[in-house]
């Protein structure tokens, strides 16, 4: 797909619906793999314009590409703009009304669409299984969209991510022999275990592999300590006060920190809102275009905002309180300064004892605590699991059954013969789970002295192209 009369047709799709005259590289490229159907592992950093690069192939083929998005709000932001510029997009996801999924299904059984977005659970739903494994239907590609949350929720989380690797095999049997249905991962923070499992979940062939590392030379990031909550406060103030009217984000770990906090500066005179998955789309609609719009100049939010939303003048990005993983943290601070002008980002931390503030302490044992009694549960599960099974029914008999199987798929001991069967491969073995190695990197993170640029290209496998390199503008360079 590489003809001059082709690249300038896409060039031309491209100026029409977006009105860019170019790529950026390597979009040209990554557009590239996908139209002649390879599979391909892409990272690149927030503001990259990596949607660009799935959304274009699906407009240009006839038939369907399916974007397997994490959030809800993030597949209704892209929605809405593919709508917004006439294209052929629709999306499934628990959230939506019986009519509106009665209009979606009918439109992919009429193959009307050129890109649906669902969920990783809702794409394994009978409903939506039953119309794409219809022989009729044209399915050109799966794309995965921030494919880090495979990783980071698949094994506990959303078990069903654990699933994926199964569905193209299971979906090419109902089609006509010779059909192809290539797949492609899309993904902001991934380092070199994350890009392996990545690849093995999804059992991707043969992967084009494009990686670009996540420094942004515009992003000064500094961490700093709050000794007790008052003073936490305190110090989120003095920064919101010195970037007056600048748009900005507020994260937090909590529904409730988010609905605490907000009220707390809405209180003191502040214009902003709590912004949580617990919201309805109305209100989390309501919410994102006051933000964008600048009628409110920032909001508190737990990680469900972010994912897709387009700001490009956000000027500063305030952790209140610190990510479990450094792949969360990457996404987040990766909300600003995307129009390359210069931004902060701060995270507020306690001290490392927690002697007068013991909230971020409780805050990491809990969520080491929770990770440990679901591996123990499933290593209880496994004793009791039948060797062979169909997940419905596994669900049915075990609550946590879901979790059981995707921590044994993780762990070697299990395979999916289909999306729904499994088979238990092994009896013993170890369920380990990468989430707790990944929240000790964060600790380091937060209280090392190293460049913290240096640090984070280290440790999403940039380390050799930044030996002995200091980016000179976080807060332990300027030190």
């Amino acid at each position: 797909m590489n003809t001059n009369t082709e690249l300038n047709e896409i060039r031309t799709v491209l100026k029409t619906i977006w009105g860019y005259d170019d790529f950026r590289p390597p979009q040209g490229e990554i557009v590239n793999s996908i139209l002649s159907q390879k599979d391909a592992l892409i990272i690149m950093p927030t503001g990259g314009g990596k949607s660009i690069c799935f959304q274009l192939p699906a407009l240009l083929k006839t038939g369907l590409t399916l974007v397997v998005s994490p959030l809800v709000a993030l597949m209704e932001n892209q929605v809405e703009e593919l709508k917004h510029k006439n294209q052929k997009a629709a999306l499934l996801h628990s959230e939506i009304s019986t009519f509106q999924k009665r209009t979606t299904l009918q439109a992919l059984e009429k193959q009307q669409l050129r890109l649906l977005y669902l969920s990783p659970e809702t794409l394994l739903s009978s409903p939506a299984w039953e119309r794409l494994s219809h022989p009729e239907l044209k399915i050109n590609s799966i794309i995965l969209d921030e494919a880090h949350s495979l990783v980071q929720w698949g094994d506990t989380f959303r078990p069903a991510y654990r699933r994926l690797g199964a569905v193209r095999p299971a979906l090419l049997k109902t089609k006509p022999p010779g059909t192809k249905i290539s797949l492609a991962a899309f993904t902001a923070t991934a380092d070199p275990d994350a890009k392996k499992i990545i690849s093995q979940v999804l059992k991707l062939h043969q992967p084009a592999s494009f990686k670009l590392n996540p420094y942004r030379a515009n992003l000064s990031p500094q961490v700093s300590i709050a000794w007790t909550p008052r003073g936490r406060k305190q110090q989120l103030l003095k920064f919101i006060q010195k970037h007056e009217n600048q748009a900005g984000l507020i994260y937090v770990r909590t529904r409730k920190d988010s609905e605490e906090l907000a009220v707390w500066l809405t209180e003191i005179g502040y214009k902003t809102a709590s912004y949580h998955g617990g919201l309805g789309a109305t209100e989390r609609r309501e919410i994102e275009a006051s933000w964008l719009g600048g009628k409110m100049p920032f909001v508190v939010c737990t990680s469900a905002f972010g994912m897709g939303i387009n700001k490009s003048n956000v000027r500063w990005v305030v952790h209140f309180q610190a990510p479990h993983l450094l792949s969360e943290y990457v996404q987040e601070i990766g909300r600003a300064g995307r129009d390359g002008k210069p931004a902060e980002v701060l995270t507020l931390i306690s001290e490392p004892t927690g002697f007068l503030d013991s909230e971020d302490k409780q805050r990491q044992q809990f969520f080491e605590q929770q990770m440990y009694q679901q591996q123990q549960k499933a290593q209880m599960l496994m004793k009791k699991l039948p060797k062979q099974g169909e997940i419905t029914s596994v669900i049915k008999q075990f609550p946590d059954g879901a979790t059981a199987l995707s921590l044994l798929h993780s762990s070697g001991n299990l395979q999916w013969l289909d999306p729904f069967n499994y088979e238990i491969l092994n009896k013993s073995g170890n369920v380990l789970n990468k989430q707790s190695q990944c929240a000790k990197q964060m600790i380091e993170y937060l209280y090392s002295k190293k460049c913290r640029w240096w640090f984070l290209l280290d440790a999403f496998g940039f380390g050799k192209e930044a030996e002995n390199w200091r980016c000179g503008h976080c807060d332990n360079c300027r030190k």
